[in-house]
């Protein structure tokens, strides 16, 4: 048995990778989810985490937010903190700029999900063509979904997305680093 250990700033990025993830994965390989209690909270005990982790077979990727800060900056550092865990081969994926990005790249998705066939219409808007660029994706999904909630959302959004059509460039990356570690 192989093992993908996933680093995680919060519980709703657990709740969209347990949809997704047995799409994704051979039987050979288990996840295990390492959730933290937002940006600091990770950065200050995921080497810790990563240094203990007793299963063999394990490989590591860490997820987070980029939110406002500069992607390169948070991506150096997340990779530091994994050398200094010694695991230099752990994989690193910034969401740009938040999970809402990954939902707001499949609106047929959330189309379905919160049952309003009106808005799988946003996805022909040239505003959406790259959800990446959005700076406040999740209040962008208030914005149509007033009352939209993180872990809600991603519980009810995640198991309608079709993984291989996704406009967000960081979704992709990420979905193709699991591939790969799964794989590999």
């Amino acid at each position: 048995m192989r093992h993908l250990v996933f680093l995680l700033e919060g519980p709703s990025e657990r709740d969209a990778l347990a949809v997704w993830l047995p799409r994704w994965l051979p039987d050979d390989v288990q996840p295990h989810f390492l959730v933290f209690e937002g940006k600091q909270d990770m950065e200050k005990r995921m080497a810790l985490k990563m240094r203990y982790w007793q299963l063999p077979n394990s490989r590591f990727l860490v997820l987070r937010d980029k939110d406002s800060g500069d992607c390169h900056a948070v991506k150096a550092a997340l990779r530091a903190r994994c050398d200094e865990a010694g695991r230099p081969d752990a994989v690193v994926r910034i969401a740009c700029h938040e999970l809402e990005s990954f939902f707001l790249g499949d609106w047929p998705a959330v189309a379905k999900a919160f049952e309003q066939p009106r808005l799988a219409a946003l996805a022909r808007s040239a505003k959406y063509r790259d959800p990446d660029r959005i700076a406040a994706p999740e209040a962008e999904l208030r914005r149509h979904l007033p009352g939209y909630q993180k872990r809600d959302g991603a519980r009810r959004i995640a198991p309608h997305m079709h993984l291989d059509r996704n406009a967000s460039c960081s979704f992709r990356h990420l979905r193709d680093a699991i591939l790969r570690l799964a794989t590999g």
